[in-house]
């Protein structure tokens, strides 16, 4: 179970998640309370475990700009949400080579229908260009431009979800799906039984306060994940 520890602000946390036995740190770019610079992330990555991937979260950016601050930032992969872009993606491919790209769909939560149909037109596209491709699905408050997605602390309908992600990876099964959104020590497990993602993603499930993790929320969640 690949495991991804999101949102970090600090050496201390990243490193103490890498202690536990997480596959990849998340560093959140866009406009958050968790938000963080490229110098910053530099001085964390330089502190790291080589093998471990440091994950960049952008939103709505034009690649050149996440491409120069993925440089500067010594990140492994970059996680893309503001609606998926397939030239967005070729175009980052181009000038950063083999870095994983994660694209990410949003389940608006409230509106399970019109999600599920979405979700599934949006998870067929995304395989017919990158039949292997990193897919987060998160969380959404609200359909307007700017609600929230990502960070929400609420999760989706992971009983709707459950025959859309089954019937997709049936007919594209080298899809990896990474699923977030309100997922906690407590719940994690729950999540993958029902869904059987590829991977889990999860910040503010392991926090104290926005930005500082809470160590031993952050050791159950890894081991519940992984036993699940």
């Amino acid at each position: 179970m690949w495991v991804k520890i999101c949102a970090n602000t600090t050496a201390a946390d990243a490193l103490e998640a890498a202690r536990l036995g997480t596959a990849a740190v998340g560093f959140v770019f866009a406009p958050s309370k968790r938000q963080v610079t490229a110098a910053q992330v530099r001085v964390i990555a330089e502190q790291l475990p080589a093998g471990l991937e440091r994950v960049g979260v952008f939103h709505a950016l034009p690649a050149e700009e996440i491409a120069a601050a993925a440089r500067e930032a010594r990140l492994t992969a970059v996680q893309l949400h503001g609606g998926y872009d397939p030239a967005v993606s070729s175009r980052l491919r181009d000038l950063l080579g083999e870095i994983e790209i994660i694209e990410t769909v949003h389940w608006v939560v409230g509106e399970d229908e019109a999600s599920a149909a979405d979700i599934r037109a949006r998870l067929v596209a995304i395989a017919a260009a990158s039949p292997d491709a990193r897919v987060l699905i998160d969380s959404q408050l609200g359909t307007k431009v700017g609600a929230a997605s990502g960070g929400t602390g609420k999760s989706f309908d992971w009983g709707r979800a459950q025959a859309v992600l089954r019937d997709v990876l049936h007919a594209q099964p080298g899809l990896r799906l990474i699923v977030a959104g309100g997922l906690r020590p407590e719940n994690v497990a729950e999540a993958v039984r029902m869904l059987a993602p590829w991977g889990v993603d999860v910040a503010s499930g392991v926090e104290r306060e926005p930005g500082v993790k809470d160590y031993a929320r952050l050791a159950s969640f890894i081991e519940n994940a992984r036993q699940a």
